[in-house]
């Protein structure tokens, strides 16, 4: 069923009613279906915050629908089409590709913060196809382009509402239409920002220049980004602007995974306590697992979630023995964490071409091989629109015990990566993948440093985080041991997406 055919409950509705009577405010009547011109220089911010299974998912979609079906024009990353004096505009937003592609799992139409606030310059030729697409323009006729290719450019759009897949479709690359990419110049309207909890103050200000009417749904129960010493951006707005949902929905009650979640509130729960009932509920649920060994073949999809850094390492560098990869290169399948570009300010292009595409600081990558040119490397993007992507690449290797890392590729300049098999709970948030598997040790050592964090124990925030990442079964791993692969890495599980996005020619 569709998340927005669902009823909502009490706290939910008052929540609605609250961001609908914003929306009024600002020109937009859910109720009548009418709409006016944005108000200059008005602005307004609300925060909806509940736990996992509160609903906030629910709650976004069912406004989503109700904005679209207003006549609001929702804005993706890719194209925005002409702009009108009395058009009101949408953008659904999530602070990394992963966070982005669960929602649109779910049927929202999401895209990263970054795709917004930079948006991609054109080819004048092939813009007439994208406002075509859009219903702002006749049908071009095109040198080089069928009508068979512009009958399979619409059939893609109407299915998939991409306007670069669409003209991947008739047989064109990124390149072609793709110029570059510019910083917004204008603001938008209405901004949806999922995930709130992970957003820092500048990208907070970011989206205030941009947006004149700001929602973020945000958990309070996780953490806050490293940055911001335990506080989240939500925590300044006025108490009238924050709308807490706390109801868990019916039909997630019956969970297992977020019956354990929900359970670190208890004030009076110990660490040894948490894991007995860990175990109680995997004797009875198949969906809780506990765990002797880490199981090697997930880690090549969905990480091993850690506390600390060395513990990480550790584990990465075991991964790799277990799959006899060599020192010097590596294997098709292993997975990869963007940590950022190495790229010197003169080339900003380069930096805005890699970002638009996914490769941000946080993405989750699998390699895929060499690419044609030195440096360069073949990579899948998770959770992207259009995942594949070869561009100019660093990968590091770190090492136990060694202050350097290894580097077995390296181009001059580009985008670079550390392995993902294991991550930290802080860089896992904002994901989810259907099996997650938690290091217990880890967990058991920040509860006995007795650390806390915005008043709360720091083990606790630490496991309903990593807990909530898991959307169909949980590994709670309580040994150091690594389990033996059941067989060679592989790519074959990873969808090519709709656009072969040609980076090495526009990033060498």
């Amino acid at each position: 069923m569709d998340v927005t055919e669902l009823s909502l409950s009490c706290d939910q509705t008052d929540a609605y009613d609250n961001i609908k009577s914003i929306l009024c405010g600002a020109g937009i009547d859910l109720e009548s279906g009418l709409l006016t011109p944005k108000i200059e220089g008005k602005q307004a911010i609300a925060a909806v915050m509940g736990k996992a299974g509160s609903g906030k998912t629910l709650l976004l979609a069912r406004l989503v629908k109700a904005l679209d079906e207003a006549g609001v024009d929702i804005v993706s990353g890719d194209y925005e089409g002409r702009r009108r004096k009395d058009r009101r505009t949408l953008a659904i937003l999530a602070p990394t590709n992963k966070a982005a592609s669960v929602l649109r799992m779910r049927g929202v139409p999401a895209t990263t913060i970054h795709r917004i606030i930079y948006t991609p310059v054109y080819d004048p030729e092939y813009e007439r196809i994208a406002d075509w697409l859009a219903g702002n323009g006749e049908r071009p006729e095109l040198d080089g382009l069928t009508d068979e290719a512009l009958d399979r450019a619409v059939e893609f759009y109407k299915r998939h509402k991409s306007i670069p897949g669409a003209l991947a479709a008739a047989g064109l690359r990124g390149s072609d239409f793709i110029t570059g990419w510019k910083r917004r110049d204008e603001p938008l309207d209405i901004g949806f920002v999922d995930e709130g909890s992970m957003l820092d103050d500048k990208q907070f200000e970011d989206l205030r220049e941009i947006f004149s009417t700001l929602v973020l749904f945000g958990d309070p129960a996780q953490l806050a980004p490293v940055n911001q010493s335990g506080n989240m951006v939500f925590d300044k707005l006025p108490v009238a602007a924050r709308h807490e949902l706390h109801r868990v929905h019916r039909q997630e009650a019956d969970n297992p995974i977020l019956d354990l979640a929900h359970a670190l509130g208890d004030a009076n729960l110990g660490f040894e306590d948490f894991e007995k009932l860990v175990e109680e509920t995997a004797q009875k649920d198949d969906r809780v697992v506990w765990g002797q060994r880490v199981e090697v073949d997930l880690m090549a999809r969905s990480p091993v979630l850690v506390w600390r850094n060395a513990t990480r390492i550790r584990l990465i560098n075991a991964f790799r023995r277990v799959h006899d990869a060599p020192e010097d290169q590596l294997l098709a399948g292993e997975p990869l964490i963007c940590d950022g570009l190495e790229l010197p300010l003169k080339h900003r292009k380069k930096r805005l071409d890699l970002e638009a595409r996914g490769l941000i600081k946080g993405a989750q990558v699998i390699y895929l091989g060499p690419g044609k040119k030195q440096g360069f490397s073949r990579l899948h993007v998770i959770g992207a629109e259009d995942p594949r992507v070869s561009a100019a690449s660093i990968v590091k290797i770190e090492l136990p015990d060694e202050d350097e890392p290894f580097i077995p590729y390296a181009a001059r300049m580009g985008a670079t990566f550390l392995h993902g098999a294991a991550v930290t709970v802080h860089k896992a948030q904002g994901s989810q993948w259907q099996n997650v598997q938690v290091f217990a040790p880890d967990l058991f050592v920040a509860a006995r440093m007795g650390r806390l964090e915005a008043g709360q124990p720091l083990w606790k925030r630490l496991a309903y985080v990593a807990i909530t990442r898991a959307s169909d079964r949980l590994y709670w791993v309580v040994r150091n041991r690594l389990a033996k692969p059941t067989g060679p890495l592989d790519v074959s599980d990873l969808r090519t997406g709709p656009v072969p996005l040609m980076l090495e020619k526009e990033t060498e």
